[in-house]
Order: structure tokens, then sequence, then C-alpha cells
């Protein structure tokens, strides 16, 4: 299988939901992803840390309780400031999530289920690509 890119996935800081992020993990894994697991719970200077260390092309951000979904663009926002945000691409997803709130936050993409977040990868794949030809 064709690697698809490298990606970053976990569950924001507060959120200890993982059956979604596995979902979406194994699907990419499936479709030749190579795919990092952050977990759960997972604190922004950690993800900071983690995307200076690994160079993923897509970090992955996941929420299910509604009072966690600002953690998502505290992430965003400190990977803009560390530098790094115009070097990955950020989905996002979980069930309180949507396209509206994607775009609030800043996100480069938005997935309503797992089979949705591989099609939202390979695209921001597909941007990454066409803007460093």
């Amino acid at each position: 299988v064709k690697r698809g890119g490298r990606v970053l996935i976990g569950t924001v800081l507060g959120d200890l939901h993982d059956i979604g992020k596995n979902m979406v993990l194994s699907m990419m894994k499936g479709t030749g992803f190579e795919v990092i697991d952050m977990g759960v719970n997972v604190a922004t200077k950690d993800v900071v840390d983690l995307v200076r260390e690994h160079r993923p092309d897509i970090v992955a951000l996941s929420a299910l309780l509604t009072t966690t979904m600002p953690q998502m663009k505290e992430i965003i926002d400190a990977l803009t400031e560390a530098g790094l945000r115009d070097d990955v691409k950020v989905i996002v997803g979980g069930a309180p999530v949507n396209q509206m709130f994607a775009d609030n936050v800043g996100a480069d993409g938005y997935a309503m289920d797992a089979g949705e977040a591989v099609t939202v990868a390979k695209q921001q794949m597909l941007d990454k690509e066409s803007l460093t030809a």
C-alpha cells in the first residue's frame, strides 16, 4: 500500500473517549497512512512537542465532549505560535464537532465519521502536495 502521509492523531485534553479516534486510526492505517497515536486527554504542549518530533503531514484531533472542543482552537493557535502551523494540516472531528466549528477554529478539514476522515486526509495530502509542486 502506498504511503498516504504521516498522521498524528489524538483526543484533546479533558476528553477520555477513544472509540471514534481508534476507528479513524484503523481506517487511516488500512488506506496507507503512517499513523502515530497520541492517545486521549492530550495536552496542547504535548501535541506541539509531538509535531516537532514526528513532523506529521496531518494532525487529527477528536473531541466527544462539548466542553473539550475549545482545546482544538488552543492547539491550532499553539501550533501557529510555535511556527509549525504552515507545515501541518489540521483536521477535526467528533460527535459535537461540525463544519462551522472547524471553520471557526481555523482547521483545514472536518470529518463527521471515520470514512470521511480518510477522504478528508487524502484531500489534504493532495492540497499539500500541490502547494509544494
